[in-house]
């Protein structure tokens, strides 16, 4: 365990469940996780919190497991991700004349670069969550990743601009702050799951991370290593459920049930003699549903979304095959059966399930390299790429937290002396080709031994 780091945890508020993960980076680099809990959340549509009330009840369960996982965690301060149809983009630049011209750029000329950013006009009642830099350029040198160590008279660089509203904002901080949190930053959720999801290829390559959550999907697309757009959708898992609910005529836990249990984004490729029966209420009798008919509605909304997403990927000029690494989708909605090869249909791109394992350190439990946790663990990666680059300020002393052994898996030492502890264990011989044949003929002549006997 490596206790010169610090212990970041990052609260995911999402429209179906809350999350909060606490981890640490190891001497690798990689995430250990010391600590998880998650409860239902009430009080959230569409990625915005709107009953505070029923959010902070739900914010606290989430802690009380979190710290019923790990009692000694010390959680004050967490990374929040935001949501919500409310989130706007837009791209702007920004130039300074050094004052210095002999000496290198520093550091504290790019962080003066980025605050004259948020004095950028933006519309009454919205406010600036994030000012992103992307690529940067010295007097007549363009196309710069980091101008640090350049020696000019002019260096500016092309922003992409995150804004949302001010309300929801006010909204998300003082649900955290009155379940006795303290907001460290607030993350855009599409970044957040982009850095758990994504390796440096992915960057190079280009790629367009669709997050399918319960309430929003959210996008952000990656282009020579640049953060060219980001978009959050206003439809998710909620909406297909509410979907099957209205069309089959369900209740809203039997529609969840049947979209996670035998949903398909493909209603060619589900069986048009397959019917799942569900119970009448109140003494009525039982429905019956074909799976075609739920594939067909999921099928329908999904590609909406895909829809959006092609939209947005126009906007900005990367609709053909310039994105070399094409959709990498995460998110609980991810997870439904035939949704890679409808992405692809519709994009014209290649897609593939993005796994939060990426940065990730071994022996975890499974339950946590789910899709429905990327935003959670990229949150605490974007704590930490704030820590390594010094953009706040973190404690200076560290406590020692060991990792829970309920977040670890056995490991193959640990298997193998729990089955040599089981001395009664008989294991059968396997067998061959020979041996099966040949009881195979043993029997056959019992068979009409039987027969004959019978006749006689």
């Amino acid at each position: 365990m490596n206790n010169e780091q610090p212990i970041i945890v990052g609260l995911d508020i999402g429209t179906t469940k809350i999350a909060a993960i606490a981890g640490r980076k190891n001497e690798f680099g990689k995430l250990e996780i010391l600590g998880f809990g998650r409860a239902n959340s009430n009080g959230v549509q569409h990625g915005m919190v709107l009953n505070i009330d029923q959010t902070i009840k739900a914010i606290q369960t989430a802690l009380e497991n979190c710290y019923a996982s790990n009692p000694n965690l010390p959680i004050s301060e967490v990374y929040v991700g935001i949501a919500g149809h409310h989130i706007k983009s837009l791209q702007t630049r920004g130039d300074i004349v050094r004052q210095n011209t002999d000496e290198e750029i520093k550091q504290s000329e790019i962080d003066q670069l980025i605050n004259d950013q948020y004095k950028t006009y933006i519309p009454a009642g919205d406010q600036i969550i994030d000012v992103i830099p992307q690529e940067f350029t010295v007097d007549n040198f363009q196309n710069i990743p980091d101008p640090i160590g350049y020696s000019g008279v002019k260096v500016g660089a092309n922003f992409h601009i995150i804004t949302g509203d001010k309300n929801a904002i006010r909204n998300i901080n003082r649900s955290v702050e009155k379940a006795g949190l303290i907001t460290k930053d607030l993350v855009l959720q599409p970044l957040a799951s982009a850095a758990a999801v994504m390796c440096d290829h992915d960057l190079e390559a280009g790629v367009a991370i669709v997050d399918i959550g319960g309430g929003t999907t959210d996008l952000a697309v990656f282009y020579e290593g640049i953060l060219k757009h980001t978009a959050v959708i206003p439809f998710g898992g909620e909406n297909i459920t509410n979907d099957i609910k209205t069309g089959l005529g369900v209740l809203k836990t039997q529609a969840e049930q049947m979209k996670v249990q035998f949903g398909s984004a493909l209603a060619d490729e589900a069986k048009s003699n397959a019917f799942i029966t569900i119970p009448g209420l109140r003494g009525m009798a039982p429905k019956e549903i074909s799976v075609k008919n739920l594939a067909a509605i999921i099928q329908a909304r999904m590609s909406e979304i895909m829809d959006f997403v092609s939209y947005h990927l126009k906007q900005v000029g990367l609709d053909n095959r310039l994105l070399n690494g094409g959709v990498i989708l995460t998110g609980g909605g991810s997870q439904l059966k035939h949704l890679i090869q409808l992405t692809e249909y519709v994009t014209g791109l290649n897609a593939r399930i993005g796994y939060p394992n990426e940065h990730l350190a071994a022996g975890h439990i499974e339950e946590l390299a789910k899709p429905m946790y990327s935003t959670c663990l990229g949150l605490i990666l974007k704590g930490y790429n704030d820590y390594e680059n010094k953009r706040k300020q973190f404690e200076l002393q560290y406590t020692k937290v060991n990792i829970p052994a309920h977040l670890q898996q056995p490991s193959v030492d640990e298997v193998e002396a729990d089955i040599t502890n089981h001395k009664n264990i008989v294991v059968k011989p396997r067998k061959t080709l020979k041996g099966f044949m040949d009881s195979f003929k043993n029997g056959l002549i019992e068979m009409f031994k039987e027969e004959g006997d019978s006749e006689l």
